[in-house]
């Protein structure tokens, strides 16, 4: 292996390290443990660390490929994930209050696959609360902090998720994305995410922020890690309405392909909820740059006016959040982090007409966006986020407050957002560094099924560039 730290080597390198009986599962959770001893005091980033478990499951997953037996290409990989999947009998607080003592009736779907593919369990994640939030902060369980500077967010609300995998704590992680909650953190902490279509990955025995508009998705270091992983996890599952039968592409098997042939629509806006920072559309345009290289055409891609769009969405996060949250706000209003609070409780005032009429349109912005930016185009290219990635005190709504930090935090979802009202699959991965020193991330979206292209994308521009193969100190 390339590194005597296992723990800095990729996913995809340790599970095929694994099979090939190279290294055990054994030395590379011990690995992860290890790693999660220096960098959880820095980065708050997991709730729960089960050592003891992990290690029993390492044992059993080296004693299953001794005996003959590979479950699959995430055999024997540590992983943790953010604490929103429940696991039966066991404690999952949804970053709340609420939920500080609450034990799961049954298990995620995404988990059971997981485990039916060996991956080894290092505990549960940091995120923000009911993940309802951009940034990462959390006054229940303290903030979680990015790697690459510790007084600067990690984006939300994955927090924990985009953290532990940039320090190398976990070699992959499961996120949720509502409004960017898979691809801020991944950009703010300089890893792969990727949101796949509504309806790829099952939500089952997941805490729901939004059922209209929530995404289940992997955070890892690359994009071949994160094709691994999204192919375990995908899929149609009786348990979720809402998933598709449409069959699961072998991602991986799909990423040598290169770029050459393929269109690639650039998009540098400046008119959304907040301006693109010089520094950030530079590398944005490098990137692009890069990939013409490789042999992809790049022409600018024109996008729709999203103003309607964010209000519809507004509209669906605020209605849902509120009807699911009622209970709890009626009888313990006081548990919410006020900011929280005041979001969900918005809902109760909007009409079930404005409501519907928000549903309605969502096909019509899904029309209109195929039909102008991704016209003639495989994929668009554009800034994940739009500015240099903020301090955890100048997006502190909670304490905070005021009119520029309330812009700040809007404009951090400004080019996440839409995506999720269109459900169509949009990847983020590492491009760069801010004048900060903190990461800049790229974010490719597609048309509806097709994270095929995206990841084959993203895997050739990482193996021209070497941002992603940069480790926080």
């Amino acid at each position: 292996m390339r590194n005597e730290d296992l723990a800095l080597e990729d996913l995809s390198a340790i599970a095929d390290a694994i099979a090939q009986g190279r290294i055990t599962s054994v030395e590379a959770t011990e690995a992860c443990l290890a790693r999660i001893e220096i960098w959880q005091p820095r980065t708050n980033a997991f709730l729960r660390v089960y050592k003891d478990k992990a290690l029993a499951q390492a044992r059993a997953m080296d004693a299953e490929l001794k005996a003959g037996k590979r479950r699959g290409p995430l055999h024997g990989v540590p992983m943790a994930h953010k604490d929103m999947y429940y696991r039966k009998g066991e404690l999952s607080t949804g970053g709340s209050a609420i939920r500080r003592d609450w034990t799961a009736p049954v298990t995620a779907t995404v988990l059971e696959k997981l485990d039916a593919a060996g991956v080894v369990e290092l505990g549960f994640l940091n995120m923000a609360e009911f993940a309802a939030g951009p940034t990462g902060h959390n006054v229940h369980h303290g903030n979680a902090k990015n790697p690459w500077d510790e007084t600067r967010v990690t984006g939300g609300s994955s927090s924990g998720s985009g953290a532990s995998v940039a320090a190398r704590m976990t070699f992959g992680a499961l996120g949720s994305d509502t409004g960017g909650s898979i691809r801020l953190p991944a950009a703010a902490c300089g890893v792969v995410g990727m949101k796949a279509t509504y309806g790829r990955v099952s939500r089952a025995g997941a805490v729901a922020r939004s059922w209209t508009l929530d995404h289940v998705g992997p955070l890892t270091r690359t994009v071949r890690d994160n094709a691994r992983m999204l192919a375990a996890i995908a899929g149609y599952d009786p348990s979720d309405s809402t998933t598709s039968e449409k069959p699961v592409p072998d991602y991986e098997a799909l990423l040598e392909g290169g770029v050459a042939g393929l269109r690639i629509g650039l998009a540098l806006p400046n008119d959304g909820p907040a301006p693109l920072d010089a520094k950030i559309g530079a590398a944005i345009q490098a990137a692009a740059d890069t990939l013409g290289k490789l042999g992809a055409k790049i022409t600018m891609a024109r996008l729709p006016d999203f103003t309607a769009l964010y209000r519809c969405a507004e509209v669906m996060v605020k209605c849902e959040a509120a009807a699911m949250h009622r209970p709890w706000m009626e009888k313990t209003p006081e548990l919410y982090a006020n900011q929280v609070r005041t979001r969900m409780e918005a809902g109760f005032f909007i009409p079930a007409t404005q409501y519907i009429d928000a549903l309605r349109l969502r096909a019509h912005f899904v029309t209109e966006f195929l039909s102008m930016a991704m016209d003639g185009v495989d994929a668009v290219l554009l800034p994940a986020i739009p500015f240099p990635i903020p301090t955890l005190e100048e997006t502190d709504t909670e304490n905070q407050g005021g009119p520029a930090v309330l812009k700040m935090v809007a404009g951090f979802t400004g080019l996440t957002r839409p995506f999720n009202t269109l459900g169509i699959p949009a990847l983020s991965v590492p491009c760069g560094f801010d004048v900060n020193g903190a990461p800049i991330g790229m974010q490719l979206v597609g048309r509806p099924f097709d994270e095929a292209t995206l990841y084959r994308i993203g895997h050739a521009y990482q193996g021209a560039t070497e941002h992603h193969r940069r480790v926080p100190v």
